[in-house]
């Protein structure tokens, strides 16, 4: 049996706890079973438990058997010596904190059904263990959770861009470009489009902000792909040539250093997709006087905001892929579908933790509706979800299944999951029912 498994049940007072009893056989009461601790001590912190008559307040630690008390070498540490109950699943042998004196030791008494249903969970060789009960879960209850999931994921992503951040002197336009430009990569040139964001600080970009050529000359020539030899069809081109030019006179001016051209991928791509397109239509968005985040906290619809991303490369484009090769085509825009994938995984988390760090709360709540008002994301886990019944109808919805599979279903975390809990403690009641919709 997991320590998990037994902290699942002490927490939700999931065991009989009419046969919860000390060496003298009184019954131990637990008024709190405390604060759930992950990190380093004791696993309950300031639980609170009564026995004939006396309050006892301090910490719980939890072990299959008494015994791993000492094999984790708790005996000689301080941190344990506030531990006023010692929970088992097995007692068998008296264990001691570093001061010699005996930790009160009692023994769960558990419902096997419980821990079957906990190992018919775990051991499912399906990623979502729960694909056949899932689609019969309480609506409600199911909706509440995937709200704290979507949040919980906008968190995780707050973390990435807080660091940036502290990296850009707390400058909110420098770290919007950079988060930005993160995404026009699209996984293949993630980071050469992160590499080009460092080399070239968005404070000079913001100089040119009404230049659109000027902007594309500055990230053309950044990313290496004006380096000799790299295109050599371009040699003759007046576009190529114009923007090496004007890169020229930038690069003194600003003193900055290229990139290597080679770092750029192209191969299995759409044309569509290939980086000379994403860096004009990048440089088409940054081309707003004032700069691109200050537009963005002053957008409350989702048109407004779906039409600030939604922009065409340089007329140049629309018969060329790549420098100097004439290919028949049509304007490249952005498209919905990559103004959405910019939305969800740029736009609507900066926008989260600007209201949750920096600026009033309407914010993290405009990231919210925003969410819920863009389609639901199309890749195969979404596909995963629709094959068990869940159809995602939105971004927030496709975002919370994405972290629910990502980081419950794949790792088993079934009794962090409020699903999970359910299909475990099926029958039993917690202790207050109130706290299914807590943080598990």
């Amino acid at each position: 049996m997991k320590e998990e498994f037994l902290h699942f049940l002490w927490k939700y007072s999931l065991y009989d706890q009419d046969k919860l009893l000390d060496y003298e056989g009184n019954k131990i009461t637990v008024i709190h079973p405390g604060l759930y601790n992950r990190d380093a001590g004791p696993d309950f912190f300031n639980a609170r438990i009564s026995i004939a008559g006396t309050l006892w307040a301090g910490n719980v630690e939890i072990h299959t058997r008494s015994s791993h008390f000492d094999m984790h070498g708790h005996q000689n540490d301080e941190a344990f010596d506030n531990v006023i109950l010692h929970i088992v699943a097995e007692n068998d042998r008296k264990v001691f904190n570093s001061k010699g004196e005996e930790l009160l030791t009692a023994e769960l008494s558990i419902d096997p059904s419980l821990h079957n249903r906990y190992i018919s969970l775990v051991n499912n060789p399906f990623i979502i263990a729960c694909q056949d009960e899932i689609r019969d879960f309480d609506t409600i209850l199911f909706q509440h959770w995937l709200n704290s999931l979507v949040v919980e994921r906008l968190q995780k992503k707050s973390e990435m861009i807080l660091n940036i951040f502290s990296e850009t002197g707390n400058d909110w336009e420098e770290t919007f470009y950079r988060v930005l430009s993160r995404y026009f990569g699209f996984r293949v040139n993630t980071e050469p489009f992160e590499m080009l964001a460092m080399a070239l600080p968005f404070r000079i970009i913001r100089k040119h902000a009404d230049d659109r050529f000027q902007i594309e000359s500055l990230l053309y020539g950044t990313s290496g792909m004006l380096q000799e030899g790299l295109f050599r069809e371009a040699v003759t081109d007046q576009y190529y040539n114009d923007l090496i030019r004007e890169y020229r006179i930038l690069s003194c001016k600003y003193s900055i250093k290229p990139l290597h051209g080679w770092i750029w991928k192209f191969s299995r791509l759409r044309p569509s997709n290939f980086p000379t397109i994403r860096i004009s239509q990048l440089a088409g968005m940054l081309s707003v006087t004032g700069g691109l985040f200050s537009r963005l906290l002053e957008v409350t619809e989702i048109k407004q905001l779906k039409e600030l991303f939604e922009v065409d490369a340089s007329t140049y484009w629309d018969d060329h892929f790549v420098f100097g090769t004439v290919k028949k085509g049509s304007p490249k825009k952005t498209g919905l579908q990559a103004t959405d994938i910019f939305l969800v995984n740029a736009v609507i988390p900066l926008l989260f933790v600007y209201g949750k760090s920096r600026g009033p709360s309407e914010y993290s709540e405009r990231a919210l509706s925003f969410l819920d008002q863009i389609k639901p994301e199309q890749n195969s886990i979404i596909n995963e979800w629709a094959a068990v019944g869940i159809k995602a109808e939105s971004a927030h919805c496709t975002q919370a299944l994405l972290q629910l599979r990502d980081q419950y279903c794949r790792k088993r975390r079934c009794l962090d999951c409020r699903i999970g809990y359910r299909l475990v403690s099926s029958g039993i009641q917690l202790k207050e029912q109130s706290e299914l919709l807590l943080e598990p």
